[in-house]
């Protein structure tokens, strides 16, 4: 098989590193790829988000099967587009990949099929946004732009200053379209596990569960990014919680979109808070997360093309899927200055001598045969162990023997016990 895979971060650094491992896979390409895939990939210069110039490649290469990776893509319906000209394609169609591309989409659909999630109400209007936030004078207070932001497009506001931040939203345009129209949200508190799970449109199945670190600094201060860092399996997350979700969750969501007209095939990212009544969704994602993937895919016995064949041909019932019994550390190691600016162009030093870890690249590229930092997440250093405490004491022993300029990292990923 040929087999294409769109994006060019971490993320699809290991969906790569793992299709690599099945033997019906002939030749990989990625689109646009990065300085760490283009060892497992062709990388192809192609946006993510070029439909025309992807479907164009995949027809010309008789490309056997496209995984689209990011939410851009997705959302704005890359797989419809795919599927068109007769090409098989892994992922939700735009329809279905809504339930990402949409937050007061989701909470609406929450709400009409009783799946557990905070209380909200949606604004395009930035005064009257403000009155309810007044009226209801509970903070914090969760603000989130409706549509794709980057991972940035939440606030938590402590205070009715902090929430003056709709006017930069909906008035100002600070994420464009995606905050011209607002859901403001209860604050929910607890613990945080991410679910991803593959699912048909029919049938779903989860992968083993995972915590991500969203804040920049140790501790979970500083600014929120797109992931500091994760691990599998999450401590609380266990048979009773996860009964809880395949009930109250996991399986309305999919008859939920499926009863809508959407019937969404692919991953379906549950983002998940174990509240004092019980766990509620925060958020759905229409794909793989980043960087739960780098953690998730290394415990993944089953043939990776196996299980996205199963989907595309609704036959995902049919599919036995196994987990390591082990577990999982990703370390992401970021340009100084990330999330707001940072250098990009400085050499990375010592990949040659982390051993047995497996680092996937998610800023990088290629300059005079050197691999030189080309993003704020620039590596993610992941380890294996019997449990959480030897794959984090590996993930660091890796991180150690890597450097750049200007390099920062936290020190305290999977130490978190609730």
């Amino acid at each position: 098989m040929k087999i294409l895979v769109v994006g060019g971060g971490g993320r699809e650094h290991a969906i790569v590193w793992k299709i690599a491992q099945s033997p019906k896979v002939d030749k990989i390409y990625c689109a646009p790829g990065n300085g760490g895939i283009a060892e497992l990939a062709e990388c192809v210069d192609i946006a993510a988000t070029d439909i025309e110039n992807m479907v164009k490649f995949a027809k010309d290469n008789a490309i056997d099967l496209v995984m689209v990776a990011p939410d851009d893509p997705l959302v704005l319906g890359m797989v419809d587009a795919m599927e068109k000209e007769g090409i098989r394609a892994f992922g939700p169609r735009a329809n279905a990949a809504i339930i990402e591309g949409s937050k007061a989409f989701s909470k609406e659909l929450m709400k009409k099929y009783n799946i557990p999630t905070a209380n909200y109400e949606v604004f395009t209007d930035s005064t009257s946004a403000i009155d309810y936030i007044k009226a209801q004078n509970t903070f914090p207070t969760v603000i989130k732009a409706d549509g794709l932001a980057l991972g940035k497009g939440v606030i938590i506001a402590k205070n009715l200053e902090e929430a003056e931040a709709v006017h930069e939203m909906i008035d100002d345009g600070k994420f464009g379209k995606s905050g011209s129209r607002v859901v403001i949200e209860e604050f929910l508190t607890g613990p945080e596990v991410s679910v991803l799970a593959f699912t048909d449109g029919k049938t779903v199945k989860p992968m083993v569960s995972a915590q991500d670190h969203k804040r920049a600094y140790d501790n979970d201060e500083g600014l929120n990014t797109g992931g500091m860092g994760t691990f599998s399996p999450s401590r609380l997350y266990d048979d009773a919680k996860a009964e809880e979700c395949m009930k109250n969750i996991f399986v309305p969501t999919i008859k939920a979109m499926s009863s809508e007209g959407r019937p969404f095939k692919g991953v379906l990212y549950f983002g998940l808070m174990m509240t004092a009544n019980g766990v509620k969704v925060i958020e759905y994602n229409c794909r793989f997360g980043d960087p739960e993937t780098q953690v998730v895919l290394p415990r993944l016995k089953t043939d990776l093309v196996e299980i996205m064949e199963a989907v595309i041909d609704e036959r995902l019932d049919e599919i036995n899927i196994e987990w390591e019994d082990n577990a999982a550390v990703c370390v992401v190691m970021a340009s100084g200055g990330y999330p707001v600016s940072y250098k990009k162009g400085y050499e990375i030093s010592g990949l040659d001598n982390v051993g047995d870890l497996t680092v996937f690249h998610a800023g990088t590229a290629v300059k005079d045969g050197k691999i030189v930092t080309n993003g704020g997440r620039v590596l993610g250093v992941t380890a294996i162990g019997k449990d959480l405490d030897e794959a984090i004491k590996n993930a660091y022993a890796g991180v150690a023997k890597i450097s750049w300029t200007d390099e920062f990292h936290r020190s305290d990923i999977g130490i978190k016990k609730y």
